[in-house]
């Protein structure tokens, strides 16, 4: 009698197994009708169960060299599953500037990422907020009342601890599994998780240390006084104008982290437009002619000086072409569907990844794209090209509302700092040795290897 039970049991969960393996037969088969209904972009093959296409991101190789590996395969257009996510990947200029004007507000939200968390307040980093009433609010303090009046005076208080803020770049970075993978939260793959607690917690202190300081000095009856830097100005603000989103504190602590990673990409690209001046003396040499063709050298360069230095704006477009401090476009996310120009369904919540490298380096647009060739932007074909989102060939900045708030400043230190480091000195490497152009894995494209110069002084005056 108890084999009979058993024999029945045994048989009863068979068909029961045999019933679900039917289900989802046919629910798959239900699915794959519903999609073809629609055109989807192809999909990069060699996707595992549960992980998708992770293992092919693991490598030596940077993201967007792998993409670009994909994107000669599968065209500029494909999808990849990280984890669980979908991604859209883009590497053409048509394409971008779709979902940069057409479906701008459609791409406008960010994923919240175990970087965000951990080491940017929860979110309250503005840059890397999810798209909502938070975010607009914050875009809009920081376009008016900081970056429009160089009221970013950091250095001078946060120098002295570099090797934090270069953690915090460079953490920020970095993949985590749980990112693509929610159900892995608890697996610490490298103690990623870990070194962000820790640098988040030393970063706190001495941001919380600076901040203190700012609000003794009005607690003391100082506020009046002129303000000195752009912390002094959020106080004021979010005094006048409270966000109910964040508390004071920590959104100031996110704003400052939001404008050191800004800072810390201008310093990246100065460090490559100099290497790749020392790997190009003509070009160098023919920058220093302009100015002092235009300037003389009896004294420094002003601020003024710049629109008239035509080749220095050319080379820093060159370099942002050639090595922008951004390669990819940092992840973005579709808040609801949406169909681009080309038939392609992109479903709410795909993320989206432009790989501006390719499309930077794209030979039907760049003659010869890998040549240092600043010429190449005082020709008429790319004469008027600008790098401030509006040319879809050229992005080093993003474009559409989620675009780098900052572009503006950011060209106008940039073109100070390399005119008057070129004016100011003659510059050499001290082996005279091509410079290593590598780059290292992180948040920017930085330069694996320091770049050691020399400096020797030019000018006639007195710096």
């Amino acid at each position: 009698m108890e084999d009979l039970l058993q024999s029945s049991s045994t048989s009863i969960i068979y068909i029961l197994a045999l019933l679900i393996c039917i289900f989802i037969y046919y629910l798959g088969r239900s699915v794959t009708k519903s999609e073809s209904k629609t055109c989807t972009a192809p999909q990069a093959g060699g996707a595992l169960p549960i992980i998708g296409h992770l293992p092919l991101f693991g490598g030596k190789k940077l993201l967007f060299e792998t993409l670009c590996t994909m994107a000669e395969k599968y065209g500029p257009a494909f999808t990849i599953k990280m984890g669980s996510n979908r991604v859209l990947v883009l590497s053409s200029w048509e394409m971008a500037k779709e979902c940069f004007t057409e479906h701008d507000k459609s791409f406008s939200d960010r994923p919240l990422v175990t970087a965000s968390r951990l080491l940017g307040y929860d979110g309250a980093m503005f840059g890397f907020a999810p798209y909502g009433p938070y975010w607009r609010e914050m875009r809009k303090i920081v376009t008016i009342h900081l970056l429009s009046n160089h009221r970013i005076d950091l250095l001078k208080h946060i120098r002295a601890s570099e090797n934090i803020i270069r953690d915090f770049i460079n953490l920020f970075g970095v993949p985590v599994i749980s990112d693509s993978i929610p159900a892995l939260w608890w697996w610490d793959i490298h103690g990623y998780k870990k070194k962000m607690k820790e640098t988040a917690q030393k970063l706190d202190q001495l941001i919380g240390e600076w901040l203190e300081e700012h609000k003794q000095r009005r607690l003391l009856g100082k506020d009046g006084e002129e303000e000195l830097d752009f912390m002094d100005v959020m106080l004021r603000v979010l005094q006048e104008n409270p966000i109910a989103s964040f508390d004071t504190d920590t959104i100031i602590k996110s704003t400052v982290l939001n404008l050191l990673a800004g800072s810390d990409s201008i310093m990246v690209a100065i460090t490559w437009i100099l290497s790749l001046m020392l790997n190009n003396p003509q070009v160098l040499k023919k920058a220093q002619d302009e100015l002092d063709n235009k300037i003389g050298r009896n004294r420094q360069v002003e601020e003024s000086d710049i629109k008239d230095l035509v080749y220095l704006q050319a080379i820093v477009k060159e370099s942002l072409r050639l090595s922008s401090p951004s390669a990819v476009i940092f992840p973005r996310a579709a808040m609801k569907d949406c169909t681009l120009s080309t038939g392609y369904h992109i479903p709410a919540g795909t993320k989206l990844m432009i790989n501006i490298w390719k499309i930077m380096h794209d030979e039907n647009l760049w003659p010869d794209p890998y040549s240092f060739q600043p010429e190449r932007f005082l020709c008429s074909s790319h004469k008027d090209i600008d790098v401030r989102g509006q040319h879809y060939e050229l992005l080093p900045f993003g474009s559409g509302r989620r675009s780098c708030p900052g572009i503006s400043l950011s060209l106008n230190v940039m073109h100070l700092i390399l005119a008057a480091l070129l004016h100011s000195f003659e510059i050499t490497t001290p082996s005279n040795e091509p410079v290593d152009m590598t780059k290292s894995i992180g948040l920017t494209n930085v330069k694996a290897t320091p770049l050691e110069v020399l400096l020797i002084p030019r000018l006639n005056c007195v710096l």
